[in-house]
């Protein structure tokens, strides 16, 4: 298991838990902008995740037409089982930014008078 998943999964349950939107907003000063925060952290651990599973799968592609060399590889199965497993990535962006784990700033620049 990498470095990732092991931050990840420190103590985060996998199911959705209520959150105080007023703790949310708290954060920022505004909920909409804590949401595209939480947001976009999702998107990233989304990514690492899904580039992390095709290499891990990766090693047992074969690069073959042939239909007879086609079977099921338990090693690749307990794999993608191991990543079903893993928390939603918005529930994990929702720890991380609760818990003050998540850099962001504001870029005065591109607000609107």
């Amino acid at each position: 298991m990498n470095k990732l998943r092991r931050q990840q999964t420190a103590n985060i349950p996998s199911v959705i838990e209520t959150k105080n939107l007023v703790d949310i907003k708290d954060k920022t000063g505004n909920l909409y902008e804590s949401v595209v925060i939480i947001a976009k952290r999702a998107n990233q651990i989304s990514i690492n995740i899904k580039e992390e599973l095709h290499e891990k799968l990766e090693e047992f592609a074969t690069h073959t037409d042939s239909l007879e060399e086609i079977h099921e590889n338990k090693e690749q199965i307990e794999i993608s089982k191991a990543f079903e497993k893993l928390p939603n990535p918005a529930i994990l962006a929702t720890y991380e930014f609760m818990e003050d784990k998540i850099y962001f700033r504001k870029n005065e620049d591109n607000l609107f008078a």
